[in-house]
């Protein structure tokens, strides 16, 4: 299961229509048969030559040697490369690596900074908000990419439900002050200047010249857009329920600031589940993943693989994230507080850490706020064991039965005194994703040996997608979001502002659950404004305390931001904490290593 900060992080699933190849069928059997060849590398060597590397799997030559596969982000045929969309296709999806579309500014999680993007970097005077562009900017089609082009990106998601319209509850106005800069200018009342940084840092900017039309129109989100015009260093080339292949685009505005991409061509192979992935990762067969690994580590101290990860010891990884169990606080029985508290009580949260997380994660606690990292000046420790749950089937009993006064009934299952049986109720998140997969079976079993029906059920991922997104589900697993400028404050609008989400049966991009509390939306302003971290920090307690107290999310485990894992048969390179010229990530600021890889032959 590859793992990222939103829900529109993964691809789609279904099959592709009828007549959408750009290419003949001759081209794209040659594609399809470069992309058999390469994954039939094995161990024992190569179709098209190998170079040997420290004993592991031999390296790809030829065509396939210059091509870098990549596994973890799309999980199904494409349907949409629209980035608007729920669902966009890998690499057009928000959390991607910035590869056809690109956002102003670039975020790296080890230290918050921003680098540049598009644009050279963000000046900011009070309430404005400045960026210039690059030289040079264009598009894919040769078009200039200007300032106009951003502040059509923006405006649009004023005009329309985007995943990123938020940010027009904070900005009186983006403009083009001239052809090369952009101007965000600030609400006084809410000013919350992190999610703006954070909205400049991960908005990817749309041609306006191609774009406009849907927007006349209003099927920007329905246009599957199968032909994107992006500004990145690669353009799609060709896709089908095996592959999404990419071409360098050697036209690429942001060579003299960035480089060339040492690969020309970048193919990331669709597999059904993360066993087919790792296979492939541990052959060298792909060169870098996304996707949850179970005991990494073994790859290289069992099998002698040229496999890598960040960190070359437990926890290999840095945590930016916390996967959540989230409630449908709609549903009967599970819109009343005291029965999410004594689910939450009645998970085994050690033994997902242990298990599911292959101990990548410590056990996960009663906090929206990361335990570590720049968000660990938020992280109110004391505050979780005073008021928060940890695993406790007896006091699970307590709740159900003192509290509440229920009883169970012949199958062993609580019913409360309004006859509301505490069962019947599914857990659900996409199938293949085997962490995940396996975190909610121990939640499963956890509450039925409290007596507590949940029972497991895993659809594929655009199914899980749109039940969550439409409300129709009684427990879903899924991220908010991650580590970014804005983060623990995101997160908490993510899991609690119910201002701007959608009634059940409408797509909501946050607040699955519709959780309401009158109290959230000033303590989010409060925190979004502040201006010290005393401040900022009172604020996140209250809102954290509510999360306690009320419940409408259970943390399941710390993780990455993404996983990044890679293999050094044919390229070479990696940052890692010993060689750390670039952040463990995919998304913003990571693009930078793909820019500095080297062929493992030449190293």
């Amino acid at each position: 299961m590859s793992d990222l900060s939103t829900d529109q992080e993964r691809g789609g699933g279904q099959e592709v229509p009828g007549g959408v190849f750009r290419s003949s069928r001759r081209r794209f059997l040659s594609v399809a048969g470069l992309t058999a060849s390469a994954l039939a590398v094995g161990v024992g060597g190569s179709a098209c030559g190998t170079a040997q590397t420290g004993g592991g799997p031999t390296g790809r030559t030829g065509p396939s040697g210059d091509t870098f596969f990549v596994a973890g982000f799309q999980w199904g045929a494409p349907t949409s490369f629209n980035p608007l969309s729920a669902s966009p296709a890998w690499p057009t999806g928000g959390g991607q690596s910035q590869l056809i579309y690109e956002s102003l500014l670039r975020f790296n999680l080890i230290d918050g900074s921003l680098h540049p993007g598009l644009g050279t970097e963000l000046q900011e005077d009070g309430k404005t908000f400045t960026v210039p562009l690059q030289e040079g900017t264009t598009w894919s089609d040769g078009q200039p990419l200007t300032a106009e082009d951003v502040v059509f990106t923006f405006e649009i998601a004023r005009d329309n439900a985007l995943s990123y319209s938020p940010i027009w509850e904070y900005v009186e106005s983006v403009e083009a002050v001239d052809e090369r800069t952009v101007v965000f200018t600030a609400k006084d009342d809410p000013f919350n200047p992190g999610h703006i940084r954070a909205s400049i840092a991960s908005t990817l900017i749309l041609p306006q010249h191609v774009w406009q039309e849907y927007a006349d129109d209003g099927s920007l989100l329905k246009e599957t857009n199968l032909e994107p015009v992006g500004s990145g260093p690669f353009k799609l080339d060709k896709y089908d329920q095996q592959q999404v292949a990419l071409v360098r685009h050697d036209g690429y505005w942001g060579t003299a600031v960035f480089g060339t991409p040492p690969m020309t061509a970048i193919n990331h192979p669709i597999f059904k589940s993360n066993q087919d992935g790792d296979l492939k990762l541990a052959s060298g067969e792909i060169d870098a993943s996304q996707q949850f690994t179970s005991q990494i580590w073994k790859m290289w101290e069992d099998q002698g693989r040229p496999v890598g990860t960040w960190l070359k010891e437990a926890p290999y990884y840095l945590p930016g994230n916390i996967p959540l169990l989230i409630f449908n606080t709609t549903k009967k029985g599970l819109d009343n507080p005291e029965v999410r508290r004594a689910i939450a009580y009645s998970i085994d949260f050690p033994n997902i850490a242990a298990t599911a997380m292959s101990s990548y994660s410590d056990t996960a606690r009663a906090s929206l706020v990361l335990p570590t990292g720049f968000e660990a000046t938020f992280h109110d420790q004391a505050a979780v064991e005073a008021e928060g749950w940890s695993y406790d089937p007896e006091k699970t009993r307590s709740i159900l039965e003192d509290d509440l006064g229920a009883e169970k009934d012949s199958d062993g299952i609580y019913v409360l005194p309004d006859g509301t049986k505490l069962g019947g109720w599914k857990v659900i998140c996409p199938s293949g994703w085997t962490d995940w997969n396996t975190a909610l079976e121990i939640v499963a079993k956890s509450a039925i040996a409290a007596g507590i029906g949940i029972e497991t059920e895993f659809p594929q991922a655009p199914q899980v997608t749109q039940a969550q997104q439409n409300g129709d589900f009684d427990m879903v697993m899924n991220t908010y979001s991650g580590v970014s400028p804005a983060s623990p404050w995101i997160r908490f609008r993510d899991a609690l502002d119910r201002r701007g989400v959608p009634d059940i049966g409408e797509q909501a991009y946050r607040n699955f659950g519709r959780y309401e509390n009158e109290e959230v939306a000033a303590l989010l302003d409060a925190a979004g404004a502040a201006t010290d971290e005393a401040e900022a920090a009172a604020a996140y307690a209250q809102l954290d305390a509510i999360v306690r107290a009320d419940v409408p999310v259970v943390p399941l485990m710390y993780r990455p931001l993404e996983f990044y894992e890679f293999n050094s048969s044919t390229w070479t390179n990696f940052p890692t904490s010993e060689n750390p010229y670039a952040p463990p990530m995919w998304q913003g600021a990571g693009i930078q290593w793909l820019f500095k890889l080297s062929k493992t032959t030449e190293a």
